[in-house]
C-alpha cells in the first residue's frame, strides 16, 4: 500500500523574512540545543495541519478554498521568542506572530473549509507562531530560554499577509516543503 502524502496550509515568509529569522536561528544555535532547525525556504505561519490526504480529497479542498481570496490581505507584526513545552526542555522554539482578529478570521475560514470537505476539526486554540527549532537535545535549561526571550522582545517586523499556500511535505528532502497550490487574498 502506498503512503498518502502528508500537507498542511500556511502562510509562505519572503525572503526578506527567511533572511531575518535565519539571523535569529544562527544566533540561537549557539545558545541552545535543537536536533531540527528550520530550513530556511521551509519557514512559514502553519493555519492549518491536513496529515495525509488522497488526491480526491486534496482536490475538493483546493477548490473550497478559493472562498479566501475574497478575503482582504492585511498586515500583522511578527518577532517575539517564545516556546512550546516544559520550559526546562521546551520541544519547540518559535517567533511569535501577533493574533489579530483578521489573522484570527481567515484561519477561521480555513478551518471552516477542510471541515466541509471532511477533515477533523482542530481542537487546540490556534497560536500563530513560525517554528525555528524543535526536538530539544540538549541539557535540561535553567533560565536561559527567559534570557533569550527578553533578548528578542523588540526585535519585531511586520508581514503583510497577501497570500495562503497548500504545502505538501518531502520529509527527505532538505527544502521539505514544496508550494502545491497557491491563493491571493483580496483577489475578488
Amino acid at each position: 500500500m502506498t503512503k498518502l502524502p502528508h500537507y498542511f496550509i500556511a502562510i509562505p515568509l519572503p525572503e526578506y523574512l527567511q533572511d531575518f529569522f535565519s539571523i535569529w536561528q544562527t544566533y540561537l544555535k549557539e545558545e541552545v540545543s535543537y536536533k531540527i532547525w528550520t530550513y530556511k525556504k521551509d519557514l512559514h505561519i502553519t493555519l492549518k495541519f491536513l496529515g495525509p490526504v488522497d488526491q480526491q480529497r486534496l482536490v475538493k479542498l483546493q477548490e473550497e478554498l478559493t472562498i479566501i481570496e475574497k478575503i482582504p490581505s492585511f498586515t500583522v507584526e511578527i518577532g517575539t521568542l517564545g516556546t512550546f513545552g516544559n520550559l526546562k526542555e521546551p520541544r519547540v522554539i518559535w517567533a511569535g506572530v501577533e493574533k489579530t482578529k483578521e489573522l484570527a478570521s481567515l484561519q477561521q475560514q480555513i478551518e471552516n473549509c477542510a471541515i466541509n470537505v471532511g477533515f477533523q476539526k482542530e481542537n487546540r486554540e490556534y497560536r500563530p507562531h513560525i517554528t525555528l527549532g524543535k526536538k530539544w537535545t540538549g541539557n535540561p535549561d535553567h533560565g536561559k530560554i527567559e534570557k533569550l526571550k527578553s533578548k528578542f522582545l523588540h526585535d519585531k517586523q511586520k508581514l503583510h499577509i497577501d497570500q495562503v499556500v497548500i504545502y505538501r511535505i518531502f520529509p527527505e528532502r532538505l527544502q521539505k516543503y514544496e508550494v502545491i497550490e497557491s491563493y491571493l487574498l483580496g483577489k475578488n
